[in-house]
């Protein structure tokens, strides 16, 4: 058995601040073949599917797909606000390196 991933409390807040829940709509956390790592993320908000494992606090959800989810244990999934940017940020311990930009990464 696979542990999800976790999502902090600042995650959730950022989803509810833009009422992702209201529309109905949760953040998508998926790992496709890809990037200059080999794997990468892809995050953007969808409708939950019927195979997804859905993470719930604050009213909102965050959903990860079967195939993903063995790429995502342990890994937890936050909300980082920097001079640079705010954007949602992976941290993955089973990543044995990431790009600069973070969003992909190598096992």
């Amino acid at each position: 058995m696979q542990l999800p991933p976790k999502v902090t409390p600042r995650a959730f807040a950022r989803l509810a601040e833009i009422g992702a829940g209201e529309q109905n709509q949760a953040l998508r956390i998926a790992v496709e073949g890809g990037g200059c790592s080999g794997f990468q993320y892809d995050i953007k908000l969808d409708a939950p599917a019927e195979d997804d494992i859905v993470l719930e606090g604050q009213g909102q959800k965050v959903v990860v797909d079967s195939v993903s989810l063995p790429f995502l244990e342990g890994a937890t999934i936050d909300f980082s606000e920097e001079l640079i940017g705010a954007r949602f940020v992976i941290d993955n311990p089973n990543a044995s390196s990431s790009c600069g930009c973070g969003t992909s990464f190598s096992m």
